[in-house]
């Protein structure tokens, strides 16, 4: 029972992971908390679904036209509504984000209904033995995709010559602008990578969660995972999610069903506690 849900548990916290990378490479690029990072998950499901049920297209299909709508919606929201609040203070950009993620889901709800649907996977729903464990096709699918898209996440920001861009301006808005780094078309192109990521994440967890307008609130998990990693750090996140994933599994298998509801918060709290930056995070410090 222990590896059982030690396994399953990795599944959801590769999900909450990507969530938070999300989270992650938008608020390093734009200093923009993105609230509504779950909301743009839940656009992406309903996008795909549109297609695959009142198209009658292939999954195969369907899939990689969801993260071309969704790069570009993504670009949309920043030029529309989130450009004009880089530099504000850091209030004013939460209430945004946060006034988005209501306006995204509610848009969502009136366009494809408040009712509840299933979603099919790409992966194989028959169960697997490993070791002690039996995991289905689609927790080790989910588990394999989202490693396999965290390494080539670490390939495009170490590669290619956009991630190195974005990483210069994460690190220093002023310096890339000097060096000739576009700083307004890094902050679109991180907006579509965040979008994309909320998509594949959705499509992932969708067929095990089931689809609705509140699946979104999967991304108030990711965020104290983006968070107990140290804010900012794409390997906390990564760390963060599995740690959020796996606890919520085992609490809610060996403790009160109660308990898996607030065991991120709880996690959360109490690492803050012992190392208020997160396990990854720097402690920043300024000479008075």
């Amino acid at each position: 029972m222990f590896f059982q849900q030690l396994l399953s548990g990795m599944a959801v916290g590769s999900i909450y992971a990507l969530i938070a990378i999300g989270f992650t490479i938008i608020y390093k690029a734009t200093d923009v908390i993105n609230f509504a990072q779950g909301e743009l998950m839940v656009w992406g499901c309903f996008f795909s679904l549109t297609m695959i049920t009142s198209l009658s297209m292939p999954l195969w299909i369907a899939f990689p036209l969801t993260l071309i709508f969704m790069a570009m919606f993504g670009i949309i929201i920043q030029f529309l509504a989130i450009r004009h609040l880089v530099g504000k203070h850091i209030f004013s950009i939460v209430m945004a984000t946060i006034g988005l993620s209501f306006v995204l889901r509610h848009l969502a709800g009136i366009i494809w209904t408040y009712d509840t649907f299933p979603f099919p996977s790409i992966f194989p729903s028959r169960q697997f033995s490993l070791g002690l464990a039996t995991i289905s096709g689609i927790h080790l699918g989910i588990i394999a995709a989202s490693f396999s898209l965290m390494a080539l996440l670490y390939g495009f920001f170490k590669l290619t010559s956009l991630g190195l861009a974005m990483r210069a301006t994460q690190q220093n808005q002023f310096g890339a602008s000097v060096v000739g780094v576009s700083v307004k078309r890094v902050f679109s192109m991180t907006w579509a990578l965040g979008a994309v990521l909320g998509a594949i994440a959705g499509m992932l967890i969708a067929p095990i969660q089931f689809l609705d307008v509140n699946l979104g609130y999967l991304g108030m998990k990711a965020f104290p995972a983006a968070v107990l990693g140290g804010f900012g750090s794409i390997p906390g996140a990564i760390v963060g999610g599995l740690i959020i994933g796996v606890s919520e599994n085992l609490a809610g298998t060996y403790m009160a069903t109660w308990v898996r509801d607030i065991a991120a918060y709880i996690i959360l709290l109490v690492i803050l506690m012992i190392r208020p930056q997160g396990i990854f995070g720097i402690q920043e410090k300024k000479r008075v």
